[in-house]
């Protein structure tokens, strides 16, 4: 049996040529895993930057936000806090943190009543829920906060973030803003009323010129009659001297003189009632402002002692009226427009008080900014709050039926309009009503 052995000059070519192709391998390989790592470091790169702009986004939102926002862990200590809480509690995020969230609160029942949501709620959040919390300046203010659980992702309560506005602004806000939807009621009410009295003001002047000729020529012929029968009365004394039994006779059966005797009394009503007819024509000229007057000097305490007189005087029962008026209370317009004001007002208050015991009425002047206030207060029932609105409406009265037109106070309002006054009503707290009249002063 004969070995074949190779010679040794092939075996060693043969040994050079595997090391080279696997140092070959070796290289591509590496190069491989080279072009691999800057990949991964080029994509790292790029999640760094993405990462970090996202940081900044978040940062940036915090830092804008106007809420207070806070972090807390399992057991309430801050974790972390944004820009609005350092505003609002006065102290720096590195104060804050690792601190308990409940010191934020104003005092111990505030914390108590805090503990107790957050652990009684805190599995399903807390919504609008007002506390009380201390400002940085020592201030306790109302903040309406909001907590919702902070999870794992495998279900396991990490804590909680809580929010939370300040409540005092939004509330001066709404203030503010149901103050102007009063004034802009109380507006349209009152331009709603000058267009009402504007209208039946037309309406009012021209009933009142109507009215006003035939009554001037009723009351001029009832005055003529009452001088013709005191003629007649002269003439028919002179007939009865005449001894005629047929005349006498006559004379009695048309019971002469019994309508000698009537006839003036019947005459005077005529006369009265025809007058008051005027003067009822004359307060509808004036509410329609068809009168124009003269302005002048008026002193306010002359025009309410003369009508507390007249008042009194005529009131048929016991009504006693306490006047308190600082002296010169002076203004200008018409005196016998403002007296007809006060001698309502006082009529009124008369009427108003007839089933006290012992009606009242106070009457109090003082000059207040430049203004004559005069204040009438009776011990009356006082007003109802649904006739508040309406006390100064044309042809609306509490009166009943016959004993009011409801015209009185519409046009007190409106001759005090003309004067650039003001005429309002309102109910005392003890009980009875008051009126207030305001004038502006006369400058001298």
């Amino acid at each position: 049996m004969s070995t074949t052995v190779p010679p040794a000059d092939s075996v060693l070519a043969g040994g050079e040529g595997i090391g080279e192709q696997a140092w070959i391998e070796v290289i591509q390989k590496m190069d491989e895993v080279y072009n691999d790592l800057l990949q991964y470091e080029v994509a790292l790169e790029q999640k760094n930057a993405a990462l970090e702009e996202s940081h900044q986004f978040i940062e940036s939102v915090l830092a804008s936000m106007s809420d207070i926002l806070i972090v807390c862990d399992r057991n309430g200590n801050i974790e972390e806090v944004n820009s609005s809480l350092c505003h609002f509690a006065g102290k720096e995020a590195s104060a804050l943190e690792h601190t308990p969230v409940f010191n934020l609160f104003a005092d111990d029942i505030e914390r108590a009543k805090a503990r107790e949501v957050f652990a009684r709620f805190g599995r399903e959040g807390v919504h609008d829920c007002e506390f009380y919390l201390r400002g940085g300046d020592g201030s306790t203010v109302p903040v309406s906060m909001n907590c919702t659980p902070r999870v794992s992702q495998t279900g396991k309560l990490m804590g909680m973030v809580v929010t939370g506005r300040p409540v005092g602004e939004l509330r001066r806000a709404y203030q503010a803003l149901r103050q102007a939807h009063d004034d802009l009621k109380r507006t349209q009410g009152q331009l709603l009323h000058a267009e009402k009295m504007v209208s039946l003001g037309r309406l009012v002047a021209g009933v009142a010129h109507e009215l006003n000729n035939p009554i001037s020529f009723v009351l001029g012929n009832v005055l003529s009659l009452k001088r013709y029968a005191q003629r007649l009365e002269t003439y028919l004394g002179a007939a009865q001297a005449i001894d005629d039994p047929a005349l006498q006779a006559l004379r009695g059966e048309l019971r002469i003189d019994r309508v000698i005797a009537d006839m003036p009394l019947l005459i005077d009503g005529m006369i009265e009632g025809a007058e008051r007819t005027r003067d009822i024509v004359d307060a509808l000229k004036r509410f329609s402002a068809v009168d124009k007057m003269t302005p002048e000097q008026v002193s306010l305490n002359e025009v309410v002692e003369r009508s507390v007189r007249w008042v009194v005087q005529s009131a048929s029962a016991k009504f006693a009226v306490e006047v308190d008026l600082v002296p010169d209370m002076v203004c200008s317009g018409s005196s016998g427009q403002l007296q007809q004001v006060v001698m309502n007002l006082v009529q009124n208050a008369c009427d108003a008080t007839l089933s006290q015991p012992e009606a009242r009425l106070r009457v109090t002047g003082r000059i207040e900014d430049g203004t004559a206030v005069l204040r009438f207060a009776d011990n009356g029932p006082g007003i109802s709050e649904d006739y508040l609105s309406r006390l100064f409406e044309p042809f609306f009265t509490t009166k009943p039926v016959g004993q009011g037109t409801g015209l009185g106070l519409s046009i007190s309002y409106g001759i005090v309009e003309r004067h650039g006054g003001k005429l309002s009503a309102a109910n005392l707290p003890a009980g009875g009503a008051e009126f207030t009249l305001a004038l502006p002063v006369a400058s001298h």
